[in-house]
């Protein structure tokens, strides 16, 4: 299965990291999303993140610009047809993600793998939304992705083992590493780390401790190296409520019910990092 072109859907965070992970890797990248300020907005990040490693002499400007050429702008999915396989990297939230697949299920040639970069929801019910089943599969990259090392590959009930091997190797060749696990709520990054979240903010909520003192135990006492109201705000309080209640649902168990102050910093608006205020004020 030769695959030499990849379509990143989704210029966030995420998609960006993961457009410049495989432009790096020699791919070339189709970068997707709804409106050409979004796509724009994810090419500057991984300019800057480029640049940022020709100022430590990690890599020279010829082979910055060389991965950027390798980088095409895209605001249709029916440019799909080019590639030999997709990243799914929207916003986590299943109608939005089963209404891409519906569309790229459309506009993809056969032979193409359609992957999610999902953090929770069931793969085996997005890989439903198509009639290719057999070429979707889960592909949970880590936050931030030109950093962090794994890669969680979740393979759905229909998942073919061809599809699987491949993207073990696409996935070496990004240089991670592949682990794979099986598709339940969370898979197995988010159904241990979420509810560590969720608890610290249970610390919080319940007077235990400042959200300094919490955070400041896990760093000294477990030597993580942020503490886990700071991570939540990094990763946005938002997708950590919609994890929660994901894990919530599909577990049924009220050990992963998020915490109410969780529910009311989100519906004031304070999701971390992105909104300039979380559990801590960002400038």
């Amino acid at each position: 299965m030769q695959i030499e072109t990849v379509m990143v859907v989704g210029a966030g965070q995420m998609g960006s990291g993961i457009a410049q992970v495989c432009a790096q890797s020699g791919f070339q990248v189709f970068l997707n999303d709804l409106q050409d300020t979004m796509v724009e907005k994810g090419l500057a990040v991984i300019r800057k993140n480029l640049e940022r490693q020709v100022g430590k002499e990690k890599m020279s400007k010829e082979e910055k610009d060389a991965i950027l050429a390798r980088v095409i702008p895209s605001t249709h999915l029916k440019d799909a047809e080019h590639a030999d396989m997709v990243i799914e990297a929207a916003t986590e939230n299943s109608t939005v993600k089963m209404n891409i697949f519906k569309e790229l299920d459309r506009y993809a040639p056969e032979h193409v793998i359609l992957a999610t970069n999902t953090s929770s929801l069931p793969i085996t019910e997005i890989a439903a939304a198509t009639n290719r089943p057999e070429k979707v599969i889960g592909m949970h990259f880590m936050n931030p992705v030109p950093v962090m090392k794994l890669v969680e590959i979740i393979r759905g009930l229909a998942t073919a083992d061809e599809v699987c091997k491949a993207v073990k190797e696409i996935t070496g060749r990004l240089n991670k590493i592949a682990v794979e696990v099986n598709d339940f709520p969370g898979f197995v990054s988010n159904r241990v780390l979420m509810p560590m979240i969720n608890e610290a903010i249970y610390a919080v909520y319940e007077g235990v401790a400042s959200k300094e003192a919490v955070d400041e135990v896990m760093k000294l006492g477990m030597n993580h190296p942020m503490g886990p109201l700071t991570l939540a705000d990094f990763i946005g309080l938002d997708t950590c409520l919609y994890i929660m209640e994901t894990l919530h649902e599909g577990f049924g168990d009220d050990k992963y019910r998020p915490c109410p102050l969780l529910r009311k910093y989100v519906k004031a608006g304070w999701l971390g990092r992105k909104s300039g205020r979380g559990f801590y004020q960002y400038t």
